[in-house]
């Protein structure tokens, strides 16, 4: 059904000077930190604990989720930058190849779940008002709304994209990722990167460099509509049932679901960085993913408190 299939071809942000924009994958970053803001300050009052303990508990997620991503990304999918290009791994500019403003580029999810764990332990340790776990029962409904908007960002910057969808009835041609900043240049010769970009997807004189473009699960939509979910069943069993009191429930419920659906969602994805894993038919996100769906049904099912919620 050709009615469920586009070109995706858009602005990714707004220029500032030079090389420097607001990109907004990064307002997706800033809409998902604010959103996390409201909904654990909403649990804080429902449940009487002060709220002044809330900025230093977004500031810690903050860090932690993006330290942990960045490091993520490097040590599961990108590690020759270490070697190659080892400032742009904490700065948000390329120096391999000439000096460039590139934003924090390359996040993977599997870091920043565990930079949120180390980040709620060491946050624990100075503020004691309730135990780790209590925290991350409860931190854990933010980061699944925050990872909605997080795969939306992806798909405007076109990135982690779907293998090719073939004859199914819905597919995208990301035009800006099958053609980079100096290819698409030499090959329309428009000077402007973006005036480049949209030539071939409206003048007819470029229809043969579309037509080499392939049509593409949009995984990053699958994976965020999914995420809806995870929200949704999350703060169900935190707000309507007891479960919200059986300590590291809510946080395992969280693991099990998020990284299963990682899980069967990378089998429509290209796989990612230069370096990754292909055992048994299954790639770097989903060998990382099955730990995390482990200690989930651990602490769903075996693990037994030793402390009184109070």
């Amino acid at each position: 059904m050709q009615v469920l299939k586009f070109d995706w071809n858009p602005i990714t942000g707004i220029d500032i000077a030079g090389n420097f924009k607001i990109h907004f994958y990064s307002l997706m970053w800033v809409v998902a930190f604010i959103l996390g803001w409201y909904i654990m300050k909403r649990i804080f009052t429902k449940e009487k604990v002060s709220l002044d303990y809330l900025d230093p508990l977004f500031i810690y997620t903050v860090l932690a989720t993006m330290l942990g991503a960045r490091l993520g990304h490097v040590l599961f999918y990108q590690s020759e930058l270490i070697s190659q290009d080892f400032f742009s791994i904490f700065l948000p500019f390329k120096f391999k190849g000439g000096f460039e403003f590139t934003g924090f580029q390359g996040l993977a999810s599997h870091g920043a779940a565990i930079g949120i764990i180390i980040g709620m332990y060491l946050y624990r340790r100075k503020y004691k008002y309730k135990s780790v776990l209590w925290i991350l029962d409860r931190i854990v409904i933010p980061v699944a709304s925050g990872a909605i908007f997080i795969r939306i960002g992806n798909f405007i910057n076109s990135e982690i994209i779907g293998k090719a969808s073939g004859d199914f009835p819905l597919g995208v041609r990301f035009i800006q990722d099958q053609y980079y900043k100096r290819e698409i240049v030499q090959r329309t010769g428009i000077k402007d990167v973006q005036e480049a970009y949209n030539a071939v997807t409206e003048n007819p004189k470029f229809l043969n460099l579309l037509e080499a473009v392939p049509y593409r699960h949009p995984s990053q939509l699958y994976e965020s509509f999914c995420y809806i979910f995870v929200f949704l069943i999350l703060w169900y069993f935190y707000s309507k049932t007891p479960k919200r009191d059986q300590t590291g429930f809510l946080f395992g419920l969280f693991l099990v679901l998020l990284w299963t659906i990682r899980f069967f969602i990378e089998f429509t994805k290209e796989p990612q960085g230069e370096e990754y894993i292909n055992w048994f038919g299954l790639n770097t996100g989903q060998w990382l993913s099955i730990p995390f769906v482990l200690i989930g049904f651990y602490f769903m099912f075996v693990y037994k408190s030793k402390q009184t919620i109070k």
